[in-house]
């Protein structure tokens, strides 16, 4: 029997435990997104943007889905890299 994702990604988060999970993730992955979203304007790959920023391309896609944090100077260094710019914002819950 098959289950598509969406249905399954709704059972599982009807878990209250499994929802303040996948909720405290979000801004994780947001930074993955936007991160993946700059190389694609870009025009690269992720080896093409590993070489211009002097790192791994296995870097990059640890990156791109959310294993890493990266920090201050290696989200300039990417924006730099994809003619990018690195804006931060904080705003009211």
């Amino acid at each position: 029997m098959t289950i598509q994702f969406d249905k399954l990604k709704a059972r599982l988060l009807a878990n209250p435990k499994v929802k303040a999970e996948y909720d405290a993730l979000a801004p994780e992955f947001e930074i993955a997104a936007e991160l993946l979203r700059a190389r694609l304007r870009a025009g690269l790959s992720q080896a093409e943007l590993a070489a211009r920023m002097g790192t791994s391309q296995s870097t990059i896609a640890r990156l791109e889905n959310g294993q890493t944090l990266p920090s201050t100077k290696t989200l300039l260094r990417y924006a730099e890299a994809t003619g990018s710019r690195v804006r931060v914002r904080l705003s009211a819950a």
